[in-house]
């Protein structure tokens, strides 16, 4: 369910950060595994853990959005169309994600080269990978709290208008 107050998104939107933060530290972790290839499967894992239940707490999981008023389904794909977000309201696949971090490819390729530094590699390739989910985490956190702001807006003013009229 879309929240219904400012307090209530605010509320949900922390939450979120505060995850992605964690999720984040998990990442860093895996990078200095000094596996090729580890960490990016570690990374894909967390996100596809991650992308969905931040989703589903603004309440815009796909199954979510499907129960919602269609005027306000409609508001919800047009805000996330226009934002650019590829993954409000969608169902989040392995594929979707590596789209995804294609758009951070530097930063990924960086944290593959530099794991191999010793000692000091490890620590920047954590860095890197910490930087990363961080970026991406809490980029679709502010993508979801600008969707779910706008459809709680249009939400409350469909429920005003009948009282008007």
């Amino acid at each position: 369910m879309i929240p219904t107050t400012s307090q209530e998104l605010e509320a949900i939107r922390d939450e979120c950060k505060s995850m992605v933060t964690k999720r984040a530290g998990i990442s860093a972790g895996a990078a200095v595994i000094p596996v090729p290839g580890a960490d990016l499967g570690a990374d894909v894992a967390l996100l596809l853990e991650m992308i969905p239940m931040i989703n589903r707490k603004f309440g815009l999981a796909p199954e979510q959005i499907d129960q919602l008023d269609p005027h306000i389904k409609q508001t919800i794909l047009v805000v996330a169309t226009s934002i650019g977000s590829q993954m409000v309201g969608k169902l989040v696949t392995k594929e979707l994600l590596l789209v995804v971090l294609k758009r951070i490819g530097i930063r990924v390729a960086t944290k593959q080269v530099v794991k191999y530094i010793p000692f000091l590699g490890q620590a920047l390739a954590a860095t890197i990978s910490f930087g990363a989910m961080k970026l991406v985490g809490n980029s679709h956190v502010d993508e979801c709290y600008e969707v779910a702001k706008r459809a709680m807006l249009a939400q409350n003013a469909s429920v005003q208008e009948p009282l008007r009229a």
